[in-house]
């Protein structure tokens, strides 16, 4: 089964539009016959993606670090336990076709980075996105210009992550 990579919030506090779009990625998703990986946890976008992945019968994945025990989604098809945060990372990328941030806060900024920098130095294979939904990833966007714009990024690097703004635009990648 091909499977997807999933950054997004644990936050309860965010917009509910945010869940939302994370739930039609999910449907989208399963109907492809992708599987999920994610953080896996109870709260915000990550508790979201599990109830939707539940709810619709798909395979869902949750990674975790040890320090997060209890933290976790007793829903998810299988949980996979981690000594820290990098072997998190790495262990939610593996196997992966693609890795997908949505709006979320520094955690998924670091796993979005962390992804694109691997995609531009050969290391991870699969398709890197921001969903940029009402254009949250906007600013990350005129950063990354910013860099091509001084030669700190070649055009072709920039180019390794793509920024759909809806959910539909992002499933007509891996389609």
């Amino acid at each position: 089964m091909k499977q997807v990579a999933i950054y997004c919030s644990a936050s309860n506090k965010i917009d509910p539009k945010y869940n939302a779009a994370a739930r039609e990625l999910v449907r989208a998703l399963h109907a492809l016959g992708y599987g999920v990986v994610s953080g896996g946890g109870k709260r915000g976008t990550m508790g979201a993606i599990t109830d939707e992945s539940v709810r619709v019968l798909g395979r869902h994945v949750a990674v975790l670090p040890r320090f997060m025990d209890g933290l976790e989604n007793p829903d998810v098809s299988r949980v996979i336990w981690t000594d820290n945060m990098s072997t998190r990372k790495e262990c939610m990328r593996e196997d992966t076709v693609a890795a997908i941030a949505l709006p979320g806060g520094i955690g998924t900024l670091d796993e979005l980075i962390e992804t694109h920098v691997l995609s531009k130095l050969g290391k991870y294979q699969g398709q890197v996105f921001a969903l940029n939904l009402d254009g949250f990833y906007n600013p990350l966007k005129a950063l990354l210009d910013h860099y091509v714009a001084t030669g700190m990024m070649e055009p072709q690097d920039r180019e390794l992550l793509k920024f759909p703004d809806t959910v539909e635009e992002l499933i007509s990648y891996l389609k």
